[in-house]
Formats: structure tokens, C-alpha cells, sequence
């Protein structure tokens, strides 16, 4: 598709578990619309197509004026978690075709005997061990068998595979003999898909490396199919404009880069969210803060620090005890480091064996959907307990576009939940309510303190369907000392679509003691990372000048077994000067992540790292008509336990809400995708920035 400069209609799209969300934004005046649809399972594009179609009706808008689409999907993480890639071979060492599933032999809890471990994507009987070998050093000891690959590619192609993971020794060192057994399995079977590690994942330790190619390759069919099929639905609607994908790292890249690196999509929806956060977090003056978004089907929280989500680049997928780090598979990737828990409007509530309610982490999704959709659920979720509790305005459910069946989920929550527990049906409702707030403040919690930061001193900005319903008791159970909810909480993590970068990652392993770095040979490692981002920027059609490049290692201690990524200081400095600056920089991280200093001994490097970015999009969204609408709807019993059950709180109208309004809870504050719920005798705004500010006692 070509890319016009002449228009300046821009569109995210944003596909979760439970809706699909849009904002279609003008740059040039700030005008947009935004829409919201059920996801449809069988098949995500129909809900984009539907989507872009009602916006492009509501708006008065054709589709042929939009410029780009920016879009972000759960497909990779759905495929991985639920098995549903190709039939996949790995191709490894001689000798090393059990490292996938030997994995590091660490225990994610030490004292459980029977402790469960996630099979790998590939099993035993599909993995091989390939006459070859390369030492650390690129030397290539022992040359490929091709004969051997030849003959093993027809054996796998006549069996059925139709994908191969290439993940030889030490080929981040010398990538030569990978890229031979490409070609070769190529020239025997055109049609198979292959993945090399020197490509996905150049680093050093084997186990992750192995797990990220594999998984590459093996939903890279599934990613093409669906992406090509979306084309395919765009060109029919007349789109000629950009189509782009949003990556886990929070840049954005074309369609091309995703199919050839679908691994790098595991987190491009919840990326979009924690970017959105950041950019209007940092607008409101709070560049430190709690991004806390909860859909229909997860919640996820992230840290920004300095206006910017901190970035990881090592994730874990299809966790067995999503907790527990090592219970999954993982990715070294680059990701915007957050915690995403199985808790959304959809998660279903359960009375266990034990006669414990259960809330989460199953979901029931878009379909059925909530008892209250009316679209034949028997389960009482999330959703339905805030109806029932009266949080929730059945009558104006996403706009009133979608009208909420009460008296079916009293008698949900009364035969599943309240008759099992003793409990009358509001009791029950609070039950869920509170359990599922308790389990995502936990993960927060956790996550912030883990990443060296108090949570008492950061703001919650909470959005999504769900987050604003559940952000003030998230916010008091974290300590922190406010609450911020935007305006269109419902569909912020599209506008994290629309104000990302172009950009991509790049790493190289090279491992070297800090005091005998061999400048000019990093410089060069350096100049060609950079060279290749900036080839593919350009063909995305960045312009020379608005390219960015930073540069940065992983570093340790000598010893350790994991490093911090450290920014490579900038300016020209002599060898001894950057070693002496790159040291003081990484103590001062160290410090940072473990509140204490390091131990007196040597440091070293163990990969390189290089970003490129283009120019990060600006997006100023025209207000208009707010204040135009009377600030109190009305009133309706909700459930206080502080006030001992229903009382008569106002409903305001978040449309008619102006810039210094203020007020007292409790109250109901309802926007057409979310509402959010304020507790008694908490003190309210309206900043600047038309954000609700909830002072925290």
C-alpha cells in the first residue's frame, strides 16, 4: 500500500480479548472519532473491518482519506498459549537437541516436588542433531553435513512439517553455516518456512535463544495468513494508505517486518496502552506513574518512569503459574516491561472444591461474553458483579448501543455464587468485586517494588472498559497518592497506536571485561546495527534528518548471571573516559534496581544494543463540546460498604464535566466506553488536561 503525505487522517485499531477498539484521529485539526465492536474469535479482521466501517459512517468520513493504520493484535500471544501454530522441526548441534527442554535447570519453586514445567512448542521426536559445529570465537570447527540436512528436509517435508527452527552453537558468533542450512533445506522444500536464530534472537545463552526462534517460526504462518487477509479486507474498503504494526517495544514497523518477525508482536496490544499512558501521563505533569489497564479479559500494569515505560528484553509467555517466573517459555525480545494477569470485565467467578471463590483467570471472552450481554452465558463474571452493585448503567452500556440484562445476572450470581456461600447477591457481587481488585493490586505491587520503585509516591493512571471502575480501589490497596482517569479511559491504548515511533531493536553478543574493551571493534558492531536500522526506517519512509539512534549494553558484574542494560555515554571520549563513564553509569543502575551497591569486583559487557527511531507522532485530539451537557445525570443506588450498602450517589456526566470542576464522592462518572466509580469523601478535579484527579487520603 502507498503512502500519502497530502492526508492527515491517522487510525489505531486495537484488538483485546473482549472489544475491538478505533480512534480515527485528523493531525491537522485535532478532530477524530472513536469506535468499539465485540472481537470476533473465528475470525479478528471482521471486527476491524466493522470497526473502521462504522467510524468512517459515524464521522462522515471515506476510508481512501486515511493515510495510515496503525494496529496492534493478541494473535502471537493467543497462538502460543493455546498451541495453535504449524507443525514445527528444530535443527540444532549435534549433541544439543534436548537444551530446549533441559531449559537451565533452575526451579521456579524449590520445594515442590511434582512441580510442572511447559513443554516445549517443538517435541522430542521433531527436534535433531545436525553434524556441525562453531566455537565461541566464529571458528568453524566442524562444517554443516549437508547431505545430512538434504535428506532430513524431505523426511520432514513427506511427514507433514512445514516450519524449521535453525539454532546452531554459537552462531551469533558466525552466523555462515545457519544461513547454509537455509539455503539448503530452501532448495529442497521452497515451501517451507525457516527461522534462524542469528536472525530472531543473536545472543548468547542457548536455551532462550532456541525458545525464541522456535516460536518465531512457529506461529509466522498463522501472522501471515491473518495479516495478508486484513490487506485484503483494507483494499476492498479502498484503503491505499499505510498499514503498520505495532511492536511489544513500543515502536511500530510494516507489515513485512512482522511476517518475517511475528515474535516481536507477543505484546503489541498492552505496548500501545503503556505508550499512551506515558504520553498523556507526561501531558498532566505526572511523568512518574502506574499504568493500569483492564479490558474484558486482562489487566496489565507498567511502570513509567521519566515519561517512558521501561523496556525489558526478556519476556516470558504461556506461564503454567502466571506468578512465577520460569514456569514459561521464554522470548528475548525487546518489550515494554509490564505484568498482565488474567483479570477483566469477562473473568469468570467460580465457587471451588474447597467451597473458595474463585475469580479469573479464564475469561469469557467476546462469546459468549458476560451474563448481562444477553448472548447465552450461564457464568457470572467481573462485569456482572459491578452491574449488580450498580456501578454500572445497563441502559447505557457503551453509549446504550448495547443493553445489559440485570435481572439474569442476579440469578446467575444467586445459583453460581451467593447460594453456595451463604451470601445474599449483593454480598457475592462485592465478593467478586473486591477479590478480583485484591489479586490485581498484589500483581502491581509486586511489579513496582520489583523494579526498584515505591508505589506509594506513583499516581495510578488507570483505563480500558474496566479501569476506571476498578482504579480507585486498586490505587487505595497500592497506597498510592492519587488516581488519574483520561478522558476516553474506554479506548486510550489506540492513541498509543497513533504516538509511536517507527522504530526497531538490534543486538549483538560480544562479551568483553569494561577495562579491555576493544573501542574501535564496538564502534564498527555499532555502525552496522545502525546501518541496518536506518535501511529499514528509510524504507518505511523516515527521512534521513528524523532519525534517532541510541546505543546501549547489558553489563555485570564478572560472575553474575544476569546483566542491567546500561546507555553507552554519548560525546567524544577517549577509550578511558567511556569505560570510566560506562562504569559510573552502570554502579548508578545497579543501584537503582537493588537499592545497594555492587560487590568490588570487575565489570564486563555482554551485548550491544542499537535503536533506531523515527520522530514520535503528535497527537493533539480537538475537545469539543464538553461542558455543553449538564454535569449531573441523575442518581442510583451503588453499593458503598463503607456507607453499609446502597446509598443514592449522583450521576455525573463526564461530557459535561469542565476543566476545574470539582466535587465530593461517592459519585458515578459515565463516559460512553467506561465509567468510573468514586468512593465517598474523596475529593475530585477536572485538570488541565481533562483528566479526572482523584486526591487518595
Amino acid at each position: 500500500m502507498t503512502q500519502s503525505s497530502a492526508r492527515t487522517l491517522r487510525a489505531g485499531v486495537d484488538i483485546g480479548g473482549t472489544f475491538t477498539d478505533l480512534i480515527m484521529v485528523d493531525s491537522s485539526s485535532g478532530r477524530f472519532v472513536i469506535g468499539k465492536t465485540l472481537t470476533t474469535p473465528h475470525d479478528p479482521s471482521l471486527a476491524v473491518e466493522t470497526v473502521l466501517v462504522e467510524a468512517s459512517k459515524q464521522s462522515g468520513l471515506s476510508l481512501p482519506e486515511l493515510d495510515a493504520i496503525v494496529h496492534g493484535t493478541t494473535l502471537v500471544t493467543n497462538a502460543l498459549i493455546e498451541r495453535k501454530g504449524d507443525r514445527t522441526a528444530l535443527l540444532t548441534t549435534r549433541g544439543f537437541r534436548d537444551s530446549i527442554e533441559i531449559r537451565r535447570e533452575n526451579r521456579y519453586d524449590l520445594y515442590d516436588l511434582m512441580i510442572d514445567l511447559p513443554k516445549p512448542l517443538v517435541p522430542r521426536y521433531l527436534r535433531f542433531g545436525v553434524p556441525e559445529r562453531t566455537l565461541a570465537d566464529g571458528t568453524v570447527l566442524e562444517q554443516l553435513d549437508v547431505s545430512y540436512v538434504e535428506r532430513l528436509t524431505r523426511e520432514l517435508a513427506d511427514s507433514g512439517v512445514v516450519a524449521i527452527a535453525v539454532t546452531f552453537l554459537n552462531s551469533f558468533s558466525n552466523p555462515s553455516t545457519e544461513h547454509l542450512a537455509r539455503a539448503t533445506i530452501q532448495r529442497v522444500a521452497p515451501q517451507m518456512r525457516v527461522s534462524l536464530s542469528s536472525e530472531v534472537s543473536p545472543t548468547i545463552r542457548e536455551f532462550e535463544r532456541t525458545s525464541t526462534t522456535v516460536a518465531n517460526v512457529y506461529v509466522q504462518a498463522r501472522v501471515e495468513q491473518y495479516l495478508r487477509d486484513l490487506e485484503q479486507r483494507l483494499e476492498r474498503l479502498a484503503f491505499t494508505g499505510s498499514f503498520l504494526m505495532m511492536l511489544s517495544s513500543g515502536g511500530i514497523a510494516t507489515v513485512n517486518t512482522a511476517i518475517s518477525f511475528p515474535i516481536r508482536l507477543l505484546e503489541s496490544g498492552p505496548a500501545a496502552g503503556a505508550l499512551a499512558a506515558a504520553t498523556y501521563g507526561a501531558a498532566s505533569g505526572h511523568s512518574n506513574l502506574v499504568s493500569f489497564d483492564m479490558g474484558g479479559t486482562t489487566a496489565k500494569f507498567c511502570v513509567i518512569d521519566q515519561g517512558m515505560p521501561l523496556v525489558a528484553h526478556e519476556f516470558e509467555f504461556a506461564r503454567i503459574y502466571r506468578f512465577r517466573k520460569g514456569s514459561g517459555l521464554p522470548a528475548t525480545i525487546p518489550v515494554i516491561e509490564m505484568v498482565e494477569i488474567g483479570a477483566g470485565g469477562g473473568s469468570i467467578a467460580r465457587v471451588n472444591s474447597l467451597g473458595l471463590l474463585k475469580v479469573g483467570p479464564d475469561s469469557a471472552g467476546a462469546s459468549p461474553g458476560p451474563v448481562c450481554y444477553g448472548l447465552g452465558a450461564t457464568e457470572p463474571t467481573v462485569t456482572d458483579a459491578d452491574l449488580v452493585l450498580g456501578y454500572l448503567d445497563p441502559a447505557y452500556f457503551l453509549g446504550g448501543r448495547l443493553t445489559l440484562e440485570l435481572e439474569a445476572t442476579r440469578r446467575a450470581i444467586q445459583d453460581r455464587i451467593a447460594s453456595k456461600l451463604g451470601l445474599s447477591i449483593e454480598e457475592a457481587a462485592w465478593a467478586i468485586h473486591q477479590i478480583v481488585n485484591e489479586t490485581m493490586a498484589g500483581a502491581a505491587r509486586a511489579h513496582v517494588l520489583e523494579r526498584g520503585k515505591d508505589p506509594h509516591r506513583l499516581p495510578l493512571f488507570a483505563f480500558g472498559g474496566a479501569g476506571p471502575v476498578h482504579g480507585y480501589r486498586i490505587a487505595q490497596a497500592l497506597g498510592s497518592p492519587r488516581l488519574i482517569v483520561p478522558l476516553g479511559a474506554g479506548i486510550l491504548s489506540t492513541l498509543g497506536f497513533l504516538s509511536a515511533p517507527t522504530a526497531f531493536d538490534f543486538v549483538r553478543p560480544w562479551r568483553t571485561g569494561l577495562d579491555s574493551v576493544d573501542w574501535e571493534r564496538a564502534d564498527e558492531l555499532l555502525a552496522e546495527m545502525t546501518s541496518r536500522g536506518r535501511a529499514l526506517l528509510h524504507e518505511s519512509g523516515v527521512a534521513e534528518d528524523l532519525i534517532r539512534v541510541e546505543c546501549s549494553v547489558d553489563m555485570r558484574y564478572i560472575g553474575q548471571g544476569h546483566e542491567i542494560v546500561v546507555a553507552l555515554p554519548h560525546g567524544c571520549l577517549d577509550a578511558k573516559q567511556r569505560a570510566e563513564a560506562l562504569g559510573i553509569a552502570f554502579q548508578n543502575a545497579y543501584r537503582q534496581r537493588y537499592q545497594r551497591s555492587g560487590p568490588p569486583v570487575p565489570q564486563e559487557i555482554m551485548n550491544w544494543r542499537v535503536t533506531v527511531t523515527g520522530p514520535k507522532p503528535r497527537v493533539e485530539l480537538l475537545v469539543e463540546g464538553i461542558g455543553d451537557v449538564a454535569p449531573v445525570k441523575g442518581e442510583r443506588s451503588v453499593y458503598f460498604p463503607e456507607l453499609g450498602g446502597f446509598t443514592k450517589a449522583p450521576v455525573l456526566n463526564r461530557y459535561g464535566l469542565q476543566r476545574g470542576y470539582r466535587f465530593v464522592g461517592p459519585a458515578i462518572v459515565e463516559e460512553r466506553e467506561s465509567t468510573a466509580v468514586i468512593v465517598p469523601d474523596a475529593r475530585c478535579h477536572i485538570d488541565d488536561q481533562w483528566n479526572l484527579v482523584v486526591e487518595l487520603k
